[in-house]
Parts: C-alpha cells; structure tokens; sequence
C-alpha cells in the first residue's frame, strides 16, 4: 500500500487509513511498554487487532515501520498548535520539552530517528513556518541572518534537544525546560527590536 506524501514528505494523519493508524498506535504503545528492540511484527499486529502480513503490507521493513511511527508520534502525541507569532516560539518550545519528558521512551524514537538519517525523517517540521513568521513579522532581516535564526531554533525545537539535555547533561524536567527557552529567546533578542 502506497500513502501519498505531501510537499514536505511527511504523511498526514488524514492520508493513514485505521488499519495503518492501529497499527502505528500500538506500536508507539508498545514501545512504551518494552522499547524497540523488543516488538515483534508479530506482536503490533495482535496489539492493533489485524493480522501480522497486514503489518508487513503497510510497512514492508522495520525501518518503513519506525520512520512511519516516529511521524505519527510527533503529529499526534506531540502534537502542539502553531505559535501565532515568532516570538511565541520560547514558549511553545517549552510546553515541547516539558511534553516530551512526559513520553521520554516515545521522544527519543522521534530523536534518534531524525539524528540517525533515517530516510524520509522530518528533523525541522517547522521550519517553514518559522521562515514564514520571521518574512511576515520581521522582513528587515536579512536572508543569511533569517537561515542562521531558522537553524536556530529548529534545531533547539526538536525531540533530539530533548534527548541530549537530558541523557548526555543528565538535566530534569524544569531545567530542560527553561534552557531550550532561553536558548530560543535568545536566538530571538537581537531581531526583536526590527519587528516591521
């Protein structure tokens, strides 16, 4: 089975039929339960209430399967609304981080996906919009300086932040929270005073 992609390439939760919405679901439940390395095709299709080739006919490799469901957690688990402005997105990086730590097995298939390469991985969901917002609320800016900005804070508004505050600086929940934060707005400080 072929799913459409849209100009990005992800997938959007309205082109997922509910055979392959169950069977992305249990396995973002299982690997809750046991991690990935421990679910079986065998054990997702019983999860989702389908027959294990029916796996195998939706996502063909472990890899297909996990890329799917990295997107699928980021659009539904994680899932946040758009910030209205670009200097909002301290904040929503925030409530991310905090979301994120709540769900830590499921924010690090969504970090290690995107960090390993994983073809097909969106690493900047966002980053159109952030280019949009910054056109719109701040057209001074010049284009080296509004990629330099938009790297910026994809980058810190990303499971993979997450992940490495975290695990490699062994940071909690608050902290993770506010460093993100105040690495965005401090990203945003300098332009703030050119808003058009």
């Amino acid at each position: 089975m072929t799913i459409a992609n849209s100009a990005d390439g992800t997938v959007s939760d309205a082109d997922l039929n509910r055979t392959q919405e169950a069977i992305l679901s249990a396995y973002a439940e299982l690997i809750e339960e046991l991690g990935t390395d421990d679910v079986s095709f065998r054990l997702i299709a019983r999860r989702a209430g389908v027959g294990e080739r029916t796996v195998f006919r939706n996502y063909a490799t472990r890899v297909d399967l996990l890329l799917a469901t990295a997107a699928w957690i980021e659009r539904s688990i994680f899932a946040r609304e758009e910030s209205p402005s670009v200097f909002d997105t301290p904040l929503a990086i925030r409530e991310a981080m905090e979301a994120y730590d709540q769900r830590p097995e499921l924010a690090h298939v969504v970090a290690e996906t995107t960090m390993r390469g994983v073809s097909g991985a969106a690493p900047t969901p966002r980053k159109e919009r952030l280019e949009a917002q910054l056109r719109a609320e701040v057209p001074a800016v010049a284009e080296t300086d509004r990629r330099a900005i938009v790297a910026a804070l994809s980058h810190i508004d990303s499971a993979a932040t997450w992940v490495t505050l975290r695990r490699e600086l062994g940071m909690n929940r608050r902290d993770i929270a506010d460093a993100a934060a105040w690495a965005a707005e401090a990203v945003l400080d300098p332009i703030r005073g050119r808003v058009g």
